[in-house]
């Protein structure tokens, strides 16, 4: 099998998810690490000093060998990044959202997909074995005719001021991941809905959004996305996972980060199955980036189309949960209470 030159830009906490995943795969050579942070580029030369390590971007752009960038920086030097790396023939992995304003991913898309090159987009659900399972489950006919998608992902997670600019509030640096994943199995486009938000903490941004609507082909769904699920309960806990309903079966999926259980309840076949969660899922992401380079064909990659469209919809599902009259409830004590008790 052929070994592929990666090169990555941005050593935050997704750059070094990838970072370690490159390492560990045998279908990949990390060549450059690229960070302006000198104490990042340490910490990487101390898992892969072999590396090169460089603060210009521009030094893995313009060594042929390299085959592909990982672009993990934040959004709003995505685009730059992607354009530059798209104009020296490189493939490209990045993270989502791959840019900070909805018309600027719209714009890029257009480049990327005129480009000929393989961009995948970490939309870390299309990586995960649970769903793959789940999907054959469905395709088999055992639920009957798919109905109805309903998704949860509720965690005392980030609050306002902890880090979400410039992905955006939480429906949307979050959200979009359950958007894409609800227009996944339904195999078709959003057709309409209604979204209700709440202003938690009396925050300009709902922390909490419930979406309901249905698809072209009709199916039916509803997304709840918070982080703001109890975070000062003396016992934390989450309410993620997903209830897909049939004209004669369901499935059922829940997890809490670490262990992911399905309980299938089919025609057939009924059976309540468990595995890993496997976290945001770039070892898997990095074998399958491998395999579309062997052969040219990129469909079970996360595509950069895939992730416009989570990105837009997303976006506004937000923008009609914020007009939609959406309360406050809460005070800005509450807040300052919360941050201080997270803090320490």
């Amino acid at each position: 099998m052929k070994t592929y030159k990666i090169g990555l830009i941005g050593m935050g906490g997704m750059g070094f998810r990838f970072l370690n995943s490159f390492i560990a795969s045998d279908r990949w050579e990390v060549a450059y690490v690229c960070d302006l942070n000198d104490e990042r580029l340490q910490r990487a030369k101390e898992l892969i000093p072999t590396a090169t390590f460089t603060k210009d971007y521009t030094d893995l752009l313009n060594d042929p060998e390299v085959d592909t960038v990982a672009i993990c920086t934040l959004a709003d030097i995505r685009p730059m990044l992607m354009k530059a790396a798209l104009a020296a023939g490189k493939h490209i992995i990045a993270e989502k959202p791959i840019a900070d304003s909805i018309p600027g991913e719209w714009e890029l898309l257009k480049t990327i997909e005129d480009s000929g090159l393989i961009v995948a987009v970490n939309i870390f659900n299309r990586n995960a074995w649970y769903h793959d399972e789940i999907q054959a489950f469905i395709a088999s006919g055992e639920i009957g005719q798919l109905a109805v998608v309903n998704i949860s992902h509720q965690t005392p997670g980030l609050m306002p001021t902890e880090g979400h600019n410039p992905e955006g509030p939480p429906f949307h640096d979050c959200g979009m991941h359950y958007v894409d994943v609800a227009r996944w199995y339904a195999g078709s486009e959003y057709k309409q809905w209604h979204a209700q938000g709440v202003r938690m903490w009396s925050w300009d941004d709902p922390w909490w959004v419930n979406v309901h609507g249905q698809f072209e082909n009709g199916v039916t769904f509803g997304i709840t996305q918070s982080f703001a699920y109890g975070q000062m309960a003396k016992e934390k806990t989450i309410h993620c996972g997903l209830e897909i309903l049939g004209t004669q079966g369901l499935v059922r999926m829940r997890h809490d980060f670490k262990t992911v259980t399905i309980e299938y309840h089919g025609v057939n076949k009924s059976e309540t199955k468990q595995g890993p969660y496997g976290n945001k899922k770039t070892d898997v992401m990095v074998e399958r980036f491998a395999q579309a380079l062997d052969t040219g064909d990129a469909s079970r990659l996360p595509s950069a189309r895939d992730s416009v469209v989570a990105s837009a919809v997303s976006q506004e599902m937000l923008d009609s949960a914020s007009r939609e009259n959406s309360p406050r409830i809460g005070t800005r004590e509450e807040l300052d209470l919360i941050l201080a008790h997270r803090k320490h």
